[in-house]
C-alpha cells in the first residue's frame, strides 16, 4: 500500500537569507517614505524565510525614528558601520568610536593642503547629537542640528565620525583630497550629496553588516545587498549579491551585480518580486 505524499509545507525558501538596504536614495524614497509595493516585497520575502537589515549612514539617533516608522524590529546597521542596532530592543550593541586627537590630526593635516574646511561631527550613543561647524551646510533630517563656533568643542565628548564640506571643492573631488592627505589616518567616505566623512580606519559598512550577520548565523554568500552610493561599494565586496540604484554614483554603478530601477521607481521591489517568482 502505498503511503500518501506530504502536503506542501508552504512557498520555498526566498534565495537569500539576508536582504541589507540602505536608506537613503535606496529603501527610501525621495519624500523620505517607502513605498507600499516595497514595503509588500520585503514582507513576503521575510515571509519565505528571509531577515531584512537596514545598513545606513546615519548614526543610530537619526535613524530608530524611521525604522519605527517602518515597523522594523530587527538589526540595523548605523553610522557607517561603527554601530549594530537592535531597533526591537532599542539597545547599542556595538559601537567603534573616532579617536578624536587622531581627527583633530586628521583636520589639521588636511586643511595644510586644502585649506579651511566647513565640520560637523556626530557625537557616539543612542541620543548622540550632531554638532555643525561654522559655514557648514546642513541637511534635512529627524534631528536639529547642534550649532558650535568653537571647534574645541568637538574633542569633549566620543564621536562616531565627522563630516566636511569644503567651499570650492566638489565631493568627489573632496574624498580625493582627504584620502591624499590623510587616509593612512582615517576612513574618507562620500554618502551622498554634500555628505563627505572622515571615520575610523578601516571601518566600513561591510564590518558592521558582517557583524550583524554573525549574530543572525547568515554567510557573506546568502546576502543580497541595495545600494546607491561610494559607501555601498566594501557592503557589496561582501555580500553574495549587489545591487545598485538605477539613481546610484557612478562609481557603485561600475562594481554592481546588477542595477535596478531608481529608489522612486520601486528598485528593491522590482528585484525581491523576480527573485520570489
Amino acid at each position: 500500500m502505498s503511503t500518501p505524499s506530504a502536503a506542501p509545507s508552504g512557498p520555498p525558501a526566498f534565495p537569500y537569507r539576508l536582504i541589507a538596504t540602505d536608506l537613503d536614495g535606496t529603501l527610501l524614497r525621495s519624500d523620505d517614505t517607502v513605498s507600499e509595493r516595497t514595503r509588500t516585497a520585503l514582507q513576503a520575502a521575510t515571509a519565505r524565510g528571509a531577515a531584512h537589515i537596514v545598513v545606513t549612514g546615519r548614526a543610530v539617533p537619526w535613524t530608530k525614528q524611521i525604522l519605527a516608522d517602518l515597523g522594523h524590529h530587527g538589526l540595523a546597521v548605523c553610522a557607517q558601520g561603527s554601530q549594530v542596532y537592535d531597533a526591537g530592543s532599542g539597545r547599542l550593541l556595538t559601537s567603534v568610536t573616532l579617536d578624536r586627537r587622531v581627527a583633530e590630526q586628521a583636520l589639521t593635516l588636511l586643511e595644510k593642503e586644502v585649506g579651511t574646511v566647513a565640520v560637523a561631527a556626530s557625537r557616539d550613543g543612542l541620543d548622540g547629537e550632531v554638532l555643525a561647524g561654522p559655514g557648514y551646510r546642513v541637511h534635512d533630517g529627524p534631528l536639529p542640528y547642534v550649532p558650535f563656533e568653537d571647534r574645541e568643542t568637538i574633542w569633549r565628548k566620543p564621536l562616531n565620525k565627522l563630516y566636511i564640506q569644503h567651499p570650492q571643492l566638489g565631493d568627489d573631488e573632496l574624498v580625493k583630497a582627504a584620502r591624499a592627505a590623510v587616509g593612512d589616518l582615517v576612513g574618507v567616505v562620500m554618502a551622498g550629496e554634500g555628505i563627505v566623512e572622515l571615520l575610523p580606519l578601516g571601518l566600513s559598512k561591510a564590518k558592521g553588516l558582517a557583524l550583524a550577520a554573525r549574530r543572525l548565523k547568515v554567510r557573506a554568500a546568502e546576502t543580497l545587498a541595495f545600494g546607491d552610493m561610494p559607501n555601498d561599494i566594501p557592503m557589496f565586496a561582501w555580500a553574495g549579491r549587489g545591487v545598485a540604484m538605477e539613481n546610484g554614483h557612478e562609481e557603485l554603478l561600475a562594481v554592481a551585480d546588477e542595477v535596478t530601477a531608481s529608489n522612486d521607481e520601486d528598485g528593491i521591489a522590482r528585484v525581491l518580486e523576480r527573485l520570489a517568482a
